[in-house]
Formats: C-alpha cells, structure tokens, sequence
C-alpha cells in the first residue's frame, strides 16, 4: 500500500507536472504581475509583521536557551505562520477538489488520486518561497544561518506525508458531505491559535503542553524553530513518534480514497 501512494505518482509524473503547472500559473492569471505575486506577497508580509511587531508592539521573543536574548518577534512568527499556512491550503483546497474537477472524475482512466499531489506540490511551492525569505531575515537578524537549517527536509518530510493522507481523506470525504468545505476554514484558524505559533510552547503549563502537542502543526513549528533560529537539533524521538503517526494518517487517507472513488461519479 505504501508503494501504491508512490507508484501513482511516478507513473503520472509528467501529469502532475502539466497540472502544478495550470494550477501555479491560474492563480494569477490576468493579474499584471503575474507569478512574480507569490513572491511580492510573502515579502509585504513579512515588512508588515516586523513594522508592527518589532517597531509599534516592541515585541521580542525569548531565547530558550540563552536567558536574557531576545529574538525579533517577527522573523520567530513568520516561521511559524508558514507552516501553519500549508495545512491551511490543504484543508481550504482539499475537500472541494473532486468537486473543482468534475471532468477529471467523469474520466474513466483518469487518475484521480494525484490531484491531492498537486495540491500538496502547489502548496510546497509557496512555503519554499516564504522559506527562502525567512532564511534572508535570519541572516541579517542573527548574522548567520545555523546549520541545522540543512535538518528542514527531515523535519517536513513527516508533516508532508501527513498533508497527503489528509488530503486524500478530504478529497474523499468532501464529495460526500458537502459540509466539510464550510467547516474547514474555521478548522485551520483553530489551528493556528491551538498551536506555538504567537507563542512558545515552553511558557504553558505541562498539562497543556501535551495536549497542544495533538496538534499536527505543534510538533513541526517547535521543531524547525529549533532548527533555523535558535541553532540546535529538533527532538528527534518526538519526530520519529511523529513520523509514524504521520504514516499511519497518509496510509488511512490513501485507502479511504480508493474506496471510494467509485461512487464519485454517481454523486457527481
């Protein structure tokens, strides 16, 4: 079954590509910039978050293991704010997907389980952008990059599978209860503010700790904080917990979709 979720992939590759790339392009499509767009609006962002965070809130975030340093609140939250942005593209997207491709699902041999891979691509392409941008914020805040900014593709890697299984588990579900689109949007704000993005995970009670933890953003936002900002090494046995969890999600989504894709045309 794990071969299965790649196999579609590799076989369809130059597909997904033709796709990524009508998906990329029609978000901006008639606008006069064009694709320069995704990389003019992750940088007004970014001056607005330190505009307002560094200069009118003077807010500063606390060093986790150097006391007394402070970090620019800004840079610390727009890390966070881009990971929590691809879950919020995955759910937002994915519940209409089969509803958005109507013709692709009246196709018989077509292959509908790579639409979600296109999402999550279209997706990865927007945080790498955001990404590159944070790494130059990082080096004129901190004057270096730390090197374990090269852990980011370990630390993703779970979280991306986990954006797949979800959704393939949305798309799937979405054609069937249409409700889940109006309940998505309000999902992923509660997901924002139930994780360590405003704030570290550090200054909560245990308790609380653990059960902010369920969130499926927490664990990746602490761990690449790690990682980019302060310069050291993620929590590699939360990760590996994670990786697994992450598995079993990408797994459970895969076959749910399988399942049911032969009644999509009919509701269709």
């Amino acid at each position: 079954m794990i071969l299965d979720m790649f196999s579609a992939f590799g076989r369809n590759k130059t597909l997904v590509k033709q796709l990524l790339i009508r998906e990329i392009s029609s978000r901006y499509r008639g606008s006069v910039l064009g694709i320069i767009w995704s990389l003019v609006t992750p940088i007004l962002m970014l001056c607005i978050y330190t505009f307002v965070f560094k200069y009118i809130f003077n807010a500063r975030w606390q060093m986790p293991s150097a006391e007394g340093e402070v970090l620019n609140f800004a840079m610390v939250l727009f890390l966070g704010l881009i990971i929590h942005g691809m879950i919020a593209d995955i759910l937002t997207r994915s519940s209409g997907l089969m509803l958005e491709n109507v013709n692709f699902v009246k196709k018989v041999i077509f292959p509908l389980e790579i639409l979600p891979w296109v999402v999550l691509l279209s997706t990865l392409f927007n945080f790498c952008i955001g990404f590159c941008l944070l790494l130059g914020f990082v080096y004129i805040e901190l004057d270096h990059i730390p090197v374990t900014t090269l852990l980011i593709p370990i630390i993703l890697a779970p979280y991306v599978m986990m954006l797949l299984g979800l959704s393939w588990t949305l798309a799937a579900l979405g054609v069937y209860v249409r409700d889940i689109k109006q309940l998505s949007g309000t999902l992923a704000t509660l997901l924002l503010f139930l994780s360590p993005v405003f704030y570290s995970i550090t200054i909560l009670p245990e308790t609380l700790q653990r059960l902010i933890l369920i969130n499926p953003i927490a664990v990746i936002v602490e761990a690449s904080r790690s990682a980019v900002i302060y310069g050291e090494h993620p929590d590699y046995a939360i990760l590996v917990i994670y990786s697994l969890l992450a598995l079993i999600v990408s797994l459970v989504g895969f076959t749910l979709f399988q399942r049911m894709r032969k009644g999509f045309a009919d509701v269709l």
